[in-house]
């Protein structure tokens, strides 16, 4: 007997975990191909994308703490939506600096692109 994985059989949290993993998956070719490439600009966004998915992940558990009353009314709705609102908090504060992965991760392919 074979499980059917149609989008229709996931839940709401299977959905964002399905998606976070496929776009953990294409940041990681991202970032080897920024590596490859010795393109400062584009090591620089893939570092930024990456500290956002990381972010992401972080922010999202903590966001499953919290009661779903209040400014957006709670609901289904609201959990349906949460996550993107979560993604969206994490690229801006990754764009401005956040906890410091962004500026390691250049670091680290800007230098494996000088070994290269």
């Amino acid at each position: 007997m074979t499980a059917n994985l149609s989008m229709a059989n996931l839940g709401v949290g299977d959905l964002a975990m399905t998606r976070s993993r496929s776009a953990t998956a294409n940041t990681a070719a991202e970032i080897q191909a920024a590596a490859r490439a010795k393109d400062k600009q584009a090591v620089r966004a893939t570092a930024e994308k990456f500290e956002a998915q990381f972010l992401s992940q972080m922010m999202g558990h903590m966001f499953k703490g919290i009661a779903s009353d209040g400014v957006f009314g709670g609901g289904h709705a609201e959990e349906t939506w949460r996550d993107f609102y979560v993604e969206e908090i994490t690229k801006s504060f990754a764009a401005k600096g956040g906890i410091g992965l962004a500026d390691t991760i250049e670091r680290q392919l800007l230098t494996l692109q000088e070994a290269v």
